[in-house]
């Protein structure tokens, strides 16, 4: 049964005089009484149904509300939305009354906001309605609001480390020791394109339009949709983008002419058919452009990762370790999957590539290809190109944090600038505070805030002649995004990080999570101030980022669910935790993810209908109650810990193998020899 306080609080927040309480965010009502002429109208009256049994029997419409439930409960192409909706009661009982036993916190949230709606308040008064919902459900919002300039300033004072030893072994000439990665993901063209109609061979067409008849397994950002022009096609766009780049390096100086560095592009796909084409379509689509000049490129699908596994690594752990492979041992290392798993792939393949190819290799750097190096702008406001940036002595350096804490600064962060804004500066934050009225989802959880604060405090910090130079005191990232981030090869070998392959939104941000709790030495990201990227999604791939919208939006509240019960996986002492990672990482660890998730979910899809965005809306819910389901049942038990647990042992096994391997290498080892060559002979094969 659940509390009083709680079921209080629901009915006022979804009360049918929504106007004149003064903490109530939305009616639902007037949606679930319009008419029913279309399976949009079925989505939204079943939503608004959910609000309404959240609001309890007082509401005028509950009767009808529960019937309405019931009716489509045994419809073939409803059941599945329903069957989530009537969890979700249960759910969030189940979840707030453990809550309210375990944490004190969450009991006095509760409490207060209690005793906040069953009084006189001036429904004018935001900031004191936002305060009160903040504390139960969105707690790291708290004061960002009223304080926004603190707040920066004191994240950007605890973020600060002071420097106790440069690196001795620095990046000197970044075109061979840094090994460049990216990920391309693909996905079928746009519904609204003919296949037959693409630029495309009549193969690749004839494949398409059975790949197309298949489920999608995974959902991206902003996928390649296969067929797209060259100039809105990411990978060509990023990696000709890059190739000018390392052009201008070359007339700089920084390395000789002729030279080419060397770039390993994970291919993930979102349909199982897309295997059978990716490489042929982007041969043909480098054909189109006339390639590259200055970048060695190797294209690593699913099936190339597994010939690694399989030729190199186990051969190996079988001569050198004794060790028989078991069915799933090492299927950590591929590229399909969640973003975890392909973001991991591109950290981890740095220490094969040393090993295998280039023993002169000392660190890995990850763009992503909607982001370029700006170099004029670079050399104009920074003094310094890309490939300077990477020369940095702190790159690799130890210091102590904030809080006294041995850190080795292994990793490297920049920022990013839309291109929108690169006129104004360098120095102007991707991500603003957001000014405007809030909408009724955000009352219960809204990232942008602190967001806008990390990037701000983190992500925009500048080096100059006080106390935070550079050289004797930097700042540590927490918040880094995808790309233009990096990390040196001893560093992995060392740490050996990953991000568990169950993850699928804020990867990188996941990474570095999972050293925090086994080494004397802390794992932490430099801070490079003015590595900046222009970001340039937003020019080319809004067809994209359109069809990836509701992909998107899903896989941030999943967010919420999987850091959540990862970060118990880490520790016991999640608070700690929450403290060094927030508030943008630590706003998605939540005392009550599911109860956070279902009203946040369900608020944003009536949201969608109140603007008229139906089959958004219809596309919300049904994929949204489907995958987040998928989520809940993932972490309800031990799965998401045996996942976490399994992987781990898995990336042991991997580096463990690798560091047999390099021992052998320098003793000569007739075997190692022969491994040597056949995995060369092997990535031959993935360059187009």
């Amino acid at each position: 049964m659940m509390n009083e306080k709680i079921h209080f609080i629901l009915q006022r927040l979804f009360s049918d005089r929504a106007k004149s309480l003064p903490a109530a965010l939305f009616d639902p009502v007037p949606q679930f009484s319009m008419e029913i002429s279309n399976k949009n109208d079925i989505a939204r009256q079943l939503n608004a149904a959910f609000l309404i049994e959240l609001a309890g029997k007082n509401n005028p419409e509950y009767s009808e509300a529960i019937a309405c439930l019931k009716q489509y409960q045994e419809d073939e192409n409803w059941k599945g939305v329903v069957n989530f909706y009537r969890k979700g009661m249960k759910r969030i009982t189940r979840e707030m009354s453990k809550a309210l036993e375990i944490y004190p916190e969450i009991a006095k949230a509760v409490n207060d906001l209690f005793i906040y709606l069953s009084e006189k308040h001036d429904p004018e008064n935001e900031d004191e309605k936002i305060t009160k919902l903040y504390t139960l459900f969105f707690p790291e919002g708290i004061g960002i609001r009223q304080n926004y300039r603190e707040k920066v300033a004191k994240l950007r004072h605890y973020r600060e480390v002071e420097i106790n030893r440069i690196c001795p072994d620095p990046i000197i000439n970044p075109a061979s020791e840094i090994l460049f990665t990216s990920n391309i993901l693909l996905t079928i063209p746009h519904k609204s394109q003919k296949i037959e109609d693409l630029p495309l061979s009549a193969h690749l067409i004839k494949e398409l339009k059975e790949i197309v008849k298949e489920p999608q397994l995974y959902w991206y950002d902003h996928p390649i949709q296969i067929g797209v022009e060259s100039h809105k096609n990411e990978f060509i766009y990023g990696l000709r983008e890059l190739d000018k780049a390392v052009a201008f390096e070359i007339k700089k100086g920084n390395m000789a002419e002729g030279k080419k560095i060397t770039c390993v592009v994970s291919v993930t796909v979102t349909h199982e058919g897309i295997h059978r084409i990716a490489g042929a379509y982007l041969r043909e689509e480098l054909k189109k452009v006339g390639g590259l000049e200055n970048i060695t490129l190797y294209l690593f699908t699913e099936t190339d990762t597994e010939k690694i596994v399989n030729e190199n690594l186990f051969p190996a752990a079988r001569q050198y370790l004794d060790i028989q492979r078991s069915e799933d041992q090492l299927n950590v290392f591929g590229v399909d999957g969640e973003y975890g798993r392909h973001y991991s792939f591109l950290k981890a393949i740095a220490v094969y590539w040393k090993i295998f190819v280039n023993p002169d290799l000392k660190a890995t750097f990850k763009i992503d290809l909607d982001q370029v190096f700006p170099q004029q702008e670079l050399v104009r406001e920074t003094g310094f190109s890309a490939f300077e940036h990477f020369k940095s002595p702190l790159w690799g350096a130890t210091a102590n944090d904030s809080e006294g804490l041995l850190i080795e600064l292994g990793m490297i962060a920049g920022a990013l600038v839309n291109e929108k804004d690169i006129g104004k500066s360098l120095f102007t934050p991707d991500v603003k505070y957001p000014d405007r009225d809030l909408n009724p989802d955000e009352y219960i959880f809204f990232s942008a805030l602190p967001q806008a604060v990390s990037t701000e405090a983190e992500m925009m910090a500048r080096y100059n002649d006080g106390p935070l130079d550079g050289k004797n005191r930097c700042i540590q990232r927490i918040h880094v995004t995808g790309g233009t981030n990096g990390i040196r090869v001893e560093a992995l070998r060392k740490f050996r990080p990953f991000t568990p392959s169950f993850i699928g939104r804020a990867e990188d941000q996941a990474y570095i999570l999972s050293t925090f709790f086994n080494q004397p030495v802390g794992l932490a990201y430099f801070h490079k101030d003015g590595l900046i990227m222009r970001h340039d999604k937003e020019a080319f791939a809004q067809e994209a980022m359109e069809s990836a919208y509701i992909g998107k939006l899903l896989g941030d509240y999943i967010r919420i669910l999987y850091f959540s019960n990862y970060a118990k996986i880490l520790t016991d002492d999640v608070s700690q935790l929450k403290k060094k990672i927030n508030p943008f990482t630590g706003c998605f660890v939540s005392r009550i993810p599911v109860t956070v998730v279902y009203l946040r979910f369900a608020l944003k899809a009536a949201l969608l209908f109140e603007e008229g965005n139906d089959e958004k809306g219809l596309d919300f819910i049904k994929d949204g109650s489907r995958r987040i389901e998928q989520a809940i049942s993932l972490i309800d038990g031990d799965s998401l810990t045996a996942m976490y647990e399994k992987e781990r042992k898995d990336w042991d096994l991997f580096y463990d193998i690798l560091e047999a391997i390099d021992l052998k290498i320098k003793d000569g080892d007739q075997f190692v020899t022969e491994l040597l060559e056949k995995a060369r002979s092997t990535l031959n094969n993935m360059a187009p």
